[in-house]
């Protein structure tokens, strides 16, 4: 827009040098008043021709270029979807007295803002488990739409078994 203005006003001034060049007996004050008009009038010009030169031309959509293939589904019959990237945790279970549920405690460590030591943190999630994980199995679990009242995240697979 800046350039635009620039050139616009360069023009109106070279046509104004040619007009007076010209037009010897004319007034300033009609220079004037005629220059001012052909601003306003460059000025409304490009707003009418900037409004088509803003929409951008409409590409053609993916799914009608590319026909739909079928959907590979996993060993286990549950078809994997790619929604983005979900969260994944690993950690311990901790109870597995539910039916089809466990307690999975997954530790981090934090930096102490102030001591700079780190510090544990642990947190308790409840998973859903068909994988058959027991009390202190590590597992990885990944996050899910909402199974229950606090139930939120899936067990993907078991790292490593407990040691009996």
């Amino acid at each position: 827009m800046a350039k635009k203005n620039t050139e616009e006003i360069e023009e109106t001034a070279v046509a104004e040098g040619a007009e007076t060049a010209e037009a010897g007996d004319a007034s300033a004050e009609d220079v004037k008043t005629e220059a001012a008009a052909e601003e306003t009038a460059a000025a409304e010009e490009p707003k009418a021709e900037a409004a088509p030169a803003e929409e951008k031309p409409k590409r053609a959509s993916k799914k009608a270029a590319e026909p739909k293939a079928e959907k590979p589904s996993s060993e286990d019959g549950e078809d994997e979807r790619k929604s983005g990237k979900r969260a994944e945790k690993i950690g311990v279970v901790t109870s597995d007295k539910m039916t089809n549920t466990v307690v999975v405690r997954v530790d981090r460590l934090i930096k102490h803002p102030i001591y700079r030591k780190y510090v544990r943190k642990r947190k308790k999630f409840m998973a859903h488990d068909e994988k058959g994980a027991k009390i202190g199995d590590k597992v990885k679990i990944v996050e899910t739409r909402p199974l229950s009242a606090r139930k939120r995240w899936r067990v993907v697979e078991i790292i490593q078994k407990a040691e009996l």
